[in-house]
């Protein structure tokens, strides 16, 4: 039994809130800062005008304006290359060339060996044991039963089934719908993966069924027609107005008004539909934030139009799912699939004036909605199958993140706050036959994003990341009380080396504050608690030098009950904005 010091009871945040019908829930990422347990230091010397510990949000300095590209390089084989440098790559905004200021090479796997290295040091400590196996990666599959036809939901449901059916125990997965119906949470239980999937059913919101309506206009017609002011494609729905309302020639003017009626439900239906289906997406990206590990969402779905208003959105998705390190690969459930002249027989006769227009309208919408989803792959370094049946082989292939991806990122020079679009462009100055796959372009924004807010989103970003970064001398050990059969209490014991990090003079004293945040995670990955610790230095060289050899000793502590728990540490420090970033594990059994 191991005896820990007396500290105050950690504030707890809530946990992760279900989802509700129709999308999914906001993950709470809430850290109340908690001072509990003295530093070395302040035992030393108890001089607190050199070092005081408050509650304070993270307010480091953070970029606002920097984009960041991830890029994926193939070579003729379609194996992804990894040997690749900031020097061999050329990013073009607007056609005009970048300096790369950020650069990163990720590779996938091996973190199970990682989490092992990063807590061997601590292997001495009496009462830690050593880290239990823990999920490496976590995989949403998000099925759009929003624009999902049966016989397409029909067959990507058994291929999932199948697919799922054969998860390793390193594995995760969650299954979520655009409708917000028969959602799953990470689970490694495979018969509620099994019993979620056959849940699934075709749940269109707004839109009726194709040739119900009188005239009958696509969504892509009339996004053409009320949108775009299309004079042919409403000249199409006139035509198609006056054969299905049996109307003479001299009522033309009833079918216009016919036609442009349709053209508005039909774009008002389409757009709901299409924000929804992006805002579920966006929701799961945030779900995915807090996954600590590989994180990836299979998007299964026909695809789906993007009128001009909705195009902002779709890059919103994008550039959460950059940040947060979230990989999309899409998954066309249509298959191999052919565009049918005039619609199938259980559409209305069509108009033989209109039907190769009509046809074209199909087969130009057809296009578009794969688009959406080759974008979302190409701008997040996922993959998008598409034009075959293999439905099977398609799930093997978009749950797989690619062995090797880069991140490129850049500060756009005299950027203007105007919303615009800029188109960006990445090759490789060496001319080798390659197949890049990078994001396409981004929307300036409108405004700069507040600081504080961004840094809190950086911290949260590196708390639920997995990956290990050591700019900072840290330790990071764990030890455990067991008070009783059903409770328990955990400790995180951190030494901070503050010897080697960078201070600013001011007054004859060394300023730099530090934030230090910690967390628990189950061993699905789901977030349990966590806290943050802010602490103010101002030092004077005797103590920095003579007092402080040995590092700051901080502890923090979290009431749990008996299970497996990944403890996340993340110490960042304002003056240098170097950040350190480690993995332990505990078992309480």
């Amino acid at each position: 039994m191991i005896r820990t010091p007396k500290t105050r009871e950690p504030h707890k945040c809530p946990r992760s809130r279900a989802f509700p019908p129709f999308y999914l829930a906001v993950f709470c990422a809430c850290f109340p800062a908690l001072a509990n347990g003295q530093t070395q230091a302040e035992t030393a010397d108890k001089n607190a005008s050199e070092m005081t510990s408050h509650d304070v949000p993270a307010t480091f300095k953070a970029k606002v304006n920097l984009v960041l590209v991830p890029v994926v390089v193939r070579d003729g084989q379609g194996h992804a290359i990894g040997n690749l440098q900031k020097a061999d790559f050329l990013l073009f905004d607007k056609g005009k060339p970048q300096v790369i200021t950020k650069f990163s090479m990720e590779k996938s796997g091996g973190q199970a060996a990682k989490d092992a290295e990063s807590t061997k040091s601590a292997e001495n400590v009496p009462g830690e044991q050593a880290p239990p196996v823990l999920p490496e990666r976590y995989t949403a599959y998000l099925f759009d039963d929003v624009h999902l036809a049966f016989g397409d939901l029909a067959r990507v449901r058994d291929a999932a089934d199948r697919h799922m059916a054969a998860l390793d125990s390193m594995a995760r997965a969650a299954i979520y719908t655009t409708s917000g119906q028969s959602t799953l949470d990470f689970t490694d239980d495979r018969a509620k993966l099994h019993e979620t999937l056959l849940s699934l059913r075709p749940r269109p919101v707004s839109r009726s069924p194709r040739g119900i309506e009188c005239p009958d206009v696509s969504y892509y017609q009339a996004d053409l027609i009320f949108n775009k002011n299309d004079p042919q494609a409403f000249q199409v729905a006139t035509q198609d107005a006056m054969v299905c309302m049996s109307l003479p020639p001299q009522m033309i003017s009833a079918a216009q008004s016919a036609a442009r009626s349709a053209a508005q439900r039909a774009v008002t239906d389409g757009d709901h539909e299409t924000r929804l289906a992006l805002l579920v997406l966006k929701e799961v990206i945030r779900r995915m934030s807090a996954m600590p590990g590989q994180r990836a969402i299979v998007l299964v779905s026909p695809g789906f139009i993007t009128s001009f208003d909705l195009i902002p959105d779709t890059a919103d998705v994008m550039e959460r799912a950059i940040r947060a390190s979230v990989i999309i690969s899409a998954l066309d459930a249509r298959g191999l699939y052919t565009v049918i002249p005039g619609g199938d027989a259980s559409q209305r006769v069509a108009n033989p004036a209109t039907v190769q227009y009509k046809a074209q309208y199909d087969l130009d919408s057809a296009t578009q909605e794969a688009d959406v989803l080759a974008e979302l792959a190409d701008g997040t370094g996922g993959t998008f199958f598409h034009n075959s049946n293999d439905l099977d082989g398609g799930f093997k292939r978009a749950a797989a993140v690619p062995e090797y991806s880069y991140v490129l990122g850049f500060s756009p020079e005299n950027l203007k706050l105007d919303g615009t679009y800029h188109k960006l462009k990445v090759t490789l100055n060496d001319g080798n036959k390659v197949t890049l796959q990078a994001r396409r372009g981004y929307y300036a924004p409108k405004r700069l994003d507040d600081p504080a807010e961004t840094a809190k989103e950086e911290i949260q970003e590196a708390l639920f990341s997995r990956q290990e970064m050591h700019d900072i001398p840290v330790e990071l050990h764990t030890q455990f009380f067991k008070s009783s059969e059903d409770s328990a209490r955990v400790a995180v014991i951190i030494r901070v080396d503050v010897r080697h990090i960078h201070y600013r003079k001011v007054d004859g004293r060394n300023r730099n504050d530090l934030t230090v945040v910690s967390a628990l995670f189950d061993r699905n990955g789901t977030y349990v608690t966590g806290n943050e610790k802010h602490l103010a230095m101002r030092l004077r060289d005797e103590t920095l030098e003579k007092k402080l050899g040995s590092g700051l000793t901080l502890r923090t502590s979290f009431d749990v009950k008996p299970g497996t728990y990944l403890v996340r540490l993340v110490v960042r420090d304002a003056e240098g904005q170097m950040m350190s970033a480690q993995n332990g594990a505990v078992e309480i059994q």
